[in-house]
């Protein structure tokens, strides 16, 4: 049976049910370790550690990998993590039947993790792109435009397997139109919506600061673009509209992405849901931005990432997710 939009958003348990979320509820203005989410590319062979050119000292891990990698992290007190799948070996199809494959490298991380790290809060990127043969972030028509409801349906499923395997935190990031609520109702129907949060993308533009990462994730289109789905820059209007139909549909948390370029909306997104927290995503263009220019001598590279990071809080920012989680950990000591 259908779940209107007020009995979704009215389920509140899945934004405190860790002690990770619940520090989330209530930051301050300062930059605390708790509010860096460490993006991680997890890859199908199980071994690999694969340096990756274009994002400095980050890295494709193997399942057999991390926890090597991530136990000095989680000592110096990393919280939390979200994981990208990076399917390499198997074929993609058009559905993105990889993307909640059982022994894919996503489920295959969150057990681990769990396992591994009881305490560290496991957050999934959930989203088609690094899975489908195009490319694309949903289904497609045949004449190649999204076709949203069985892309929301799939998302759907995608974000349940990822839940039932253990994932605090199942985080949208495709823009289909109505996911946040088809993601809710899911998470509902299957007993799982009061302990999953939902993290929705919901300010998310195309920008030209993915690049680094569509390299990362082997993500680029085969075809098109994402302009049909991800916001246009300049549309400051959709992404209000966007803010306040996620929070409408039961989303957790919210999120604006990329960060640097869009501070105002941060802050605006503050005031749409001032009682919801809100995440911005230091998206690896911005990452990569500032390698290059302390790389070339133009300032210090600890000074800018940590300016970088207080701008985004003095926005409205209560989460990052930062490819500079590992150095906070130290600067923050």
């Amino acid at each position: 049976m259908s779940k209107s939009n007020s009995e979704l958003n009215s389920i509140l348990h899945s934004g405190y049910q860790h002690p990770t979320s619940r520090a989330w509820q209530s930051q301050g203005r300062n930059l605390t370790k708790s509010m860096f989410m460490y993006p991680l590319f997890i890859t199908d062979d199980d071994d690999a550690e694969v340096e990756l050119a274009s994002m400095p000292g980050q890295k494709r891990w193997g399942v057999n990998k991390l926890e090597a990698f991530l136990a000095p992290l989680v000592q110096k007190g990393l919280e939390s993590v979200i994981l990208f799948g990076v399917p390499l070996k198997d074929p993609k199809d058009e559905r993105g039947t990889l993307a909640d494959d059982p022994q894919g490298p996503v489920i295959k991380a969150i057990r681990l993790l769990r396992r591994a790290f009881p305490s560290l809060y496991v957050a999934t990127d959930v989203c088609l792109c690094e899975y489908t043969s195009h490319g694309h972030c949903g289904i497609l028509f045949e004449d190649g435009t999204i076709n949203n409801e069985p892309s929301i349906a799939r998302l759907a499923q995608v974000a349940v397997s990822y839940a039932k395997a253990g994932a605090h935190c199942v985080a949208p990031s495709d823009m289909m139109d109505g996911r946040v609520k088809a993601i809710k109702q899911a998470l509902l129907k299957e007993g799982l919506a009061g302990r999953t949060t939902l993290m929705a993308y919901s300010a998310k533009f195309a920008s030209s600061l993915y690049g680094p990462f569509r390299d990362a994730v082997d993500s680029a289109p085969s075809f098109g673009n994402r302009k049909c789905y991800q916001l246009p820059p300049a549309a400051r209007g959709l992404a209000r509209r966007a803010v306040l139909r996620d929070v409408d549909e039961g989303a957790d948390i919210i999120m604006v992405k990329p960060t640097l370029p869009y501070l105002d909306i941060v802050t605006e997104a503050r005031d749409l849901a001032p009682n919801h927290p809100l995440a911005c995503y230091q998206v690896s263009g911005e990452f990569a931005m500032i390698h290059a220019g302390a790389k070339a001598g133009v300032y210090d590279l600890r000074t800018m990432a940590e300016e970088t990071a207080i701008s985004m809080v003095r926005a409205g920012a209560t989460l990052i997710l930062s490819y500079f989680t590992p150095e906070f950990l130290d600067w923050l000591d």
